[in-house]
């Protein structure tokens, strides 16, 4: 593995790391948000080929993700299991399941995450001043532009992707309703559609504006508490509900329940391969 400083406009610092050749190359870049007074690391991980001379004109989708650190690395990931974010991207390109993608990954603001995900007050978690209403323009003004300016990305929705896991699921969620017709694929693992009081449940009843496939998966042992871990399926079955009553079907609703499964990284990384598939499929 190899590593080298780079200059990029909108990066403070910007580092590469080449993996294997199979694995593609996984970049950072440290962005200042002025929407948030903060700094955040975003991982970019290029797919296999991307800087071969033949593909110098070739431009790419890109899937935009939360929580960053839980993707591609164990050694930054919550309890040290990641996504395999890229091992699986370049398999499922190498199988032609999906064409060849830019993947996202945007840290969460540690202490912070909480408040930045949550676009509404909450009494559980106790959150009385969120910041999660500023968060598409987070991602709109100052995420995409970066990543727009420094890489070969495919412009569009059909080509842009949007999700994450738990209350990152939700501000994806949020974020796809407040600014229809940016992402055209969405990715919602885990969603903590209790918090304020079901708002999102809410807002997604007069939402006329749906990306283009979205996934929506569960396990029915989120809590470890059965009447809490029904409730949670009960909410992923009334959102999928009104999205079937918003006309997505099944060519462009994919809902996913699993039996037994829990609320961890290993859960989203275990689903990972399907949704991208559904998502991404060729």
């Amino acid at each position: 593995m190899t590593e080298s400083n780079l200059t990029l406009p909108g990066a403070r610092q910007n580092t590469a790391e080449a993996c294997s050749q199979d694995e593609g190359e996984l970049r950072f870049h440290d962005l200042p948000s002025r929407v948030f007074g903060n700094t955040r690391k975003l991982r970019v991980w290029l797919p296999p080929g991307y800087e071969a001379r033949e593909n110098e004109g070739r431009r790419y989708p890109v899937f935009y993700m939360n929580d960053g650190q839980n993707l591609f690395d164990p050694a930054t990931a919550f309890a040290g299991v990641d996504w395999r974010v890229n091992q699986t991207l370049a398999r499922l390109s190498r199988e032609l399941v999906v064409p060849p993608l830019i993947a996202v990954g945007i840290d969460n603001a540690t202490v912070e995450r909480i408040k930045e995900f949550l676009p509404y007050r909450a009494l559980y978690p106790s959150v009385p001043k969120p910041l999660g209403k500023y968060y598409p323009d987070f991602l709109i003004r100052e995420v995409m532009p970066l990543i727009e300016r420094s890489y070969r990305v495919l412009q569009g929705a059909k080509n842009t992707g949007l999700g994450g896991s738990s209350l990152g699921a939700l501000i994806s969620l949020h974020t796809v309703i407040a600014r229809p017709g940016i992402f055209g694929k969405l990715l919602l693992e885990s969603p903590s559609l209790f918090v304020s009081n079901k708002q999102l449940l809410k807002d997604s009843r007069t939402c006329e504006t749906w990306p283009q496939r979205i996934f929506l998966a569960t396990g029915t042992r989120e809590t470890g508490q059965p009447d809490r871990d029904r409730r949670i399926v009960d909410d992923v079955r009334s959102l999928a509900h009104i999205l079937h009553l918003a006309g997505l079907r099944e060519k462009r609703l994919r809902v996913v329940i699993q039996e037994g499964v829990g609320h961890n990284e290993g859960a989203w990384a275990d689903r990972f391969s399907e949704a991208a598939s559904f998502l991404f499929g060729t």
